[in-house]
């Protein structure tokens, strides 16, 4: 497996050392004062400051966004947009989200569960029937949930680049997803189906194509009827094998593990539903999802029944818990935030939101610091900082 294990997410370069349903229909749901009108950071504000650390570390271009308590929508930026040219950070730039994906295909299975369309407890074989098998591997025994909660035992075995050769290489290879999950099958499971925890993309990936055969449409007229219509997520859009970005964006750079820092913002991401967003978006998702407005209070309670995760993700996420598609970590002033990070061809994205939905921060970073393990957890630090200050009142 060429893909860095190591992180929570889609990213393809290894360093080596992420009330009730919504109706459908295109009515936004309302949540205060228009993002638009979020006000910059004071130069010496501590959100300012924190988004100034970050870009310190190396990291090219950094926006971040937040929510306060009383409604008070704020964003700093810090860095460069694009290197050769020097221009700024655009407050609303799009950027891959990647795993940070996760959240909104959960939130759409669990509306079918409270339609009772699925249940979580239905096996990947009844929806999926003979697609999870072969060396150990049985669709019977692995459920709904288990695919949410990474508790499958699925292997993942997702292609990916090292080098900045293999980057120019294999930049424009496009797959199925069912080439993904043929990959994932030529190896044994990491565990029993519930024996343990192990991050897998792959399962994702089937849970998407569950929600395309319990509803015979496909996962992004899903996403867009359920999620982004509904919240008025405009910025929010599926690149499918386009290797660009809408605009404006910053140019996303990887610093491999030979110490070059090179531009991979042109390429096709591996899993073909991935999708391009933005904090301003990603914002009012994770406030929306926590604030009870896209799921029941039992189907939300469900999302928020965590696991334990294992030794190398809690690195990533000390304190970490994994509900179905959402991850709790511990807040430094008392409590609990939620969130899904994902990184994935130079994109990074760190988010974080109160228990009750009222409070959010998002950071999304355009450089990944994959040359050493160390490098990619300061990174994760000066972004976990950021949210959690955020989260704390301390803007």
């Amino acid at each position: 497996m060429r893909s860095n294990s190591r992180i929570p997410s889609l990213r393809r370069v290894a360093s080596g050392a992420a009330a009730g349903l919504v109706a459908l229909g295109v009515a936004v749901i309302g949540l205060g004062p228009a993002e638009g009108s979020a006000t910059r950071g004071h130069p010496d504000s501590r959100l300012q400051r924190d988004t100034d650390a970050i870009h310190a570390l190396g990291v090219t271009g950094v926006q971040a966004r937040v929510t306060t308590a009383d409604g008070r929508h704020l964003v700093a930026t810090s860095g460069v947009a694009d290197r050769a040219t020097g221009r700024p950070v655009p407050p609303t730039g799009r950027f891959r989200i990647a795993s940070t994906r996760k959240a909104f295909e959960a939130a759409v299975l669990l509306q079918l569960v409270e339609e009772h369309r699925l249940s979580l407890d239905d096996t990947v074989e009844r929806w999926l029937p003979g697609v999870v098998r072969g060396n150990g591997n049985d669709g019977h025994r692995i459920t709904v949930r288990h695919l949410l909660q990474n508790t499958s035992g699925i292997h993942d075995d997702l292609p990916g680049y090292t080098t900045p050769e293999e980057y120019l290489q294999q930049r424009y290879d496009v797959y199925t997803r069912e080439q993904l999950v043929a990959r994932a099958m030529n190896h044994r499971p990491d565990f029993a189906p519930g024996a343990g925890w192990n991050y897998s993309n792959t399962g994702f990936v089937l849970a998407g194509m569950i929600i395309e055969r319990v509803t015979g449409r496909s996962l992004r007229q899903e996403v867009t009827d359920r999620i982004v219509r509904p919240l008025g997520l405009h910025d929010t859009t599926w690149p499918g094998t386009s290797p660009s970005l809408p605009r404006p964006h910053a140019r996303a750079y990887q610093l491999f593990e030979t110490g070059e820092l090179v531009d991979v913002t042109e390429q096709v991401l591996v899993d073909p539903d991935s999708i391009v967003s933005s904090t301003r978006d990603l914002d009012r998702f994770f406030r929306a999802l926590l604030g009870g407005r896209l799921l029941g209070p039992a189907q939300l309670a469900e999302m928020r029944r965590t696991e334990g995760i294992n030794e190398e993700i809690g690195a990533i996420w000390p304190g970490g818990r994994y509900g179905l598609g959402l991850v709790s970590r511990p807040l430094p002033c008392g409590g609990v935030y939620w969130g899904h990070d994902g990184g994935d061809g130079g994109y990074i994205t760190v988010t974080g939101v109160s228990d009750d939905g009222r409070r959010s921060a998002v950071v999304s970073m355009s450089a990944s610091l994959g040359d050493s393990l160390d490098h990619m957890l300061g990174q994760q630090r000066g972004a976990d900082t950021l949210i959690q200050n955020a989260l704390c009142g301390r803007v």
